[in-house]
Order: structure tokens, then C-alpha cells, then sequence
């Protein structure tokens, strides 16, 4: 090597050396191999992988296929629901006047029957009824006779077109409605499995401010709101990874 010249310097650097730290003798260190065929893998959220029942993967589609897809205003309305504490307050009310089951009907017509061969009159004998009404035909009805209070919809009838066009027929006839989750729900308030429509004709006098307040809120929400719902589309959502290409694909536009 020539005379003043300098070896260059070594290009990582020269490893320090570290000082060990104490190991504690009582106890060892036990690595894992986590390759194939070696120690048990830790466990892990695998449900993504898992073949799930075909109900279960319908259910699923459906569901991203409503958050995909753009979704009509009459259709996409179905989404806004009653909130909770106004639902519980309306299913409240509602319970009040459930239809009377057969053994409570039994047991009405045996005292009338009782009543009435003591020589009372049927009125006199039993009180009118007032009872929740239910079945499709049958509120759409008495919605167009505008003999109703209030109107509840479920927001998961399938298909949605058997109760689509509600909404618009009550606002036309101006008959309170709520959309409310769940037409199992409605179903417990008629004694049925499910019921995609419940509605109130009458109530008892010590009930008519309680239904008043409630006819206002909902009103609030849902009657006085219809038109500007009714402008609205649903859906057009895309996905995590779809999003972040349009927003790639932007960035790269706007630097261009």
C-alpha cells in the first residue's frame, strides 16, 4: 500500500458489542418454531375461513349486496328505524293492548255467558275490547278508512315489497307511522311468530296523552320528514380495498 493512504472505512460499521443481560437461572427461555409440523399455532380469528352454512352466507351477501349496490329511496327509507328509547315507549303502550289469547278468551265468554243468563246485556257484561290490529289486508284497510292512530312497519319483511308502498299511503291519508326493527318484535305484540304491520284504532282515555306524545315524536321523525327522505338513495358504499384505489387513482390524478 502506498506511502499516506488510508483504508476506507468498513460500510456497516464495526459491531458494537452489546452487554448481556443477566439471565435469571431458575428460569428457560423456550422458543417456538411456528413452521409446519412444528409447535401448535397461537390461536387466531379464523371465522373468515371457516365454511359457514349456505342461510349464513346469504344472509351475508344480501347484506354487503344492500350496502353495494345504490338502493332506491323506497327502499333504502327501510334503514332509518324508530330510536330506542321511542321504540320502547311505543312497544309499551302497544302491549297494553295485546289480542287476548284463547284461554283468555275462554274465559271472557264464560263470565259473559255467566252475565248474561243473570239477565245483564253482552255490553254490560264485558267492556269493548280494544286490541292491537295486525295482518296486511287488514291495516292497509283501515288505513284507507283512516280509522287508525298509529301505524308500525318492520323494517325486515322479505320481500320488501309487501309493505313498500306504507309509508306513502299514510302520509297521503296522514296516518302517524313509525318504521321500527324487527317484525318478530311486532309478532310478540299480536301473538304471532312475526307480523309485518301493527296498528292502534283505539286506546282507553287514561292512554290517549301517552299516545298523543308519542303520535308527535313519531310524526316528527318520520311523516313530517317524508319528502326530504324521499330525495335520498341508499347504499353505494364501497369496500375497504375499493376505497383505497379510487382514492390511489386521485392522488395519482392530481399530482399528473
Amino acid at each position: 500500500m502506498a506511502p499516506g493512504k488510508k483504508v476506507a472505512p468498513a460500510p456497516f460499521g464495526a459491531k458494537s458489542a452489546k452487554a448481556a443481560k443477566p439471565k435469571n437461572p431458575l428460569t428457560n427461555s423456550t422458543p417456538k418454531n411456528f413452521g409446519i409440523g412444528q409447535a401448535i399455532q397461537p390461536k387466531r380469528n379464523l371465522s373468515r375461513y371457516v365454511k359457514w352454512p349456505e342461510y349464513v352466507r346469504l344472509q351475508r351477501q344480501k347484506k354487503i349486496l344492500s350496502i353495494r349496490l345504490k338502493v332506491p329511496p323506497a327502499v333504502a327509507q327501510f334503514q332509518y328505524t324508530l330510536d330506542r328509547n321511542t321504540a320502547a315507549e311505543t312497544f309499551k303502550l302497544f302491549n297494553k293492548y295485546r289480542p287476548e289469547s284463547s284461554a283468555e278468551k275462554k274465559e271472557r265468554l264464560t263470565k259473559e255467558a255467566a252475565a248474561i243468563a243473570e239477565g245483564k246485556t253482552r255490553q254490560e257484561a264485558s267492556p269493548k275490547p280494544y286490541a292491537v290490529k295486525y295482518g296486511l289486508n287488514h291495516v292497509v284497510s283501515l288505513i284507507e278508512n283512516k280509522k287508525t292512530k298509529l301505524v308500525l312497519i318492520a323494517n325486515d319483511v322479505d320481500p320488501i315489497e309487501l309493505v313498500i308502498f306504507l309509508p306513502a299511503l299514510c302520509k297521503k291519508m296522514g296516518v302517524p307511522y313509525a318504521i321500527v326493527k324487527g317484525k318478530a318484535r311486532l309478532g310478540t305484540l299480536v301473538n304471532q311468530k312475526t307480523s309485518a304491520v301493527a296498528a292502534l284504532t283505539e286506546v282507553r282515555a287514561e292512554d290517549e296523552a301517552e299516545l298523543a306524545k308519542l303520535v308527535s315524536t313519531i310524526n316528527a321523525n318520520f311523516n313530517d320528514k317524508y319528502d326530504e327522505v324521499k330525495k335520498h338513495w341508499g347504499g353505494g358504499i364501497m369496500g375497504h380495498k375499493a376505497q383505497t384505489k379510487i382514492a390511489k387513482k386521485a392522488k395519482a390524478a392530481e399530482s399528473a
